[in-house]
């Protein structure tokens, strides 16, 4: 078998954990609050964002008197109470984590959420799963840019390309992608266009030591699987 990647860098809500519909329902209920409705439309700002971002996205389009720093706090709070009232992990998620731990890859956590939205997932998942975590607070820039995945790979000391990174939305795909890592993606929510270095799973549970150390060598190119 071939060898497995330098590091597995994962990201957190909807791709660990079944929280990309709490994000989505908290977002919904404060637009409507607000008398928007999310549309089709709206996804793109919302799913794989930071709260920052889409809480500009929602200043914009609801024209509402309430800066967009006070629409962010009321997202985080409203996010943060419904992930407080549980986390369920994503199918195959912990079984992969534990895979890795025991072939000693070292996996970090490269997260879009506020670290007080981490820290809460933390919570029910574990902190011992991951090398080092990042929050939306930890790099000047996050997803889609590229800036979150550079940086893991650079605290852990390894070349992005010889990493691999798990991702579950367009924008997470994108950030990966542009710093050199191979992407496996499982979508959550929305569908992810598939393309060289970017494979396509239905489930965490198609995901095994095997299928991740064919990810980063040179003559390998990642196809989507149906």
């Amino acid at each position: 078998m071939p060898a497995l990647p330098a590091a597995v860098l994962f990201d957190m809500d909807g791709t660990l954990v079944d929280t990309e519909h709490l994000w989505l329902q908290a977002t919904t209920e404060l637009a409507a609050a607000l008398g928007h409705t999310l549309v089709e439309e709206d996804l793109p700002e919302v799913l794989g964002r930071a709260v920052g971002h889409t809480a500009a996205h929602l200043h914009r389009v609801t024209r509402t008197g309430l800066t967009a720093d006070s629409l962010a706090e009321l997202l985080t709070n409203a996010f943060s109470s419904k992930v407080a009232a549980g986390v369920v992990p994503r199918p195959g998620a912990l079984a992969l984590l534990a895979g890795l731990h025991d072939a000693a890859v070292p996996t970090a956590l490269v997260s879009a959420s506020p670290r007080r939205i981490v820290d809460l997932v933390l919570g029910h998942l574990g902190h011992d799963w991951f090398r080092l975590t990042l929050a939306a607070e930890d790099t000047e820039r996050t997803k889609p840019d590229p800036a979150p995945y550079l940086a893991a790979a650079a605290r852990l000391g390894l070349d992005p390309a010889a990493c691999v990174a798990v991702e579950d939305t367009p924008a997470g795909v994108a950030s990966a992608h542009a710093a050199g890592c191979a992407v496996l993606a499982v979508p959550s929510t929305v569908p992810i266009a598939g393309a060289a270095r970017i494979t396509l799973l239905d489930s965490l549970e198609q995901a095994d030591l095997a299928l991740l150390s064919t990810l980063t060598t040179p003559t390998t190119q990642p196809t989507p699987r149906p």
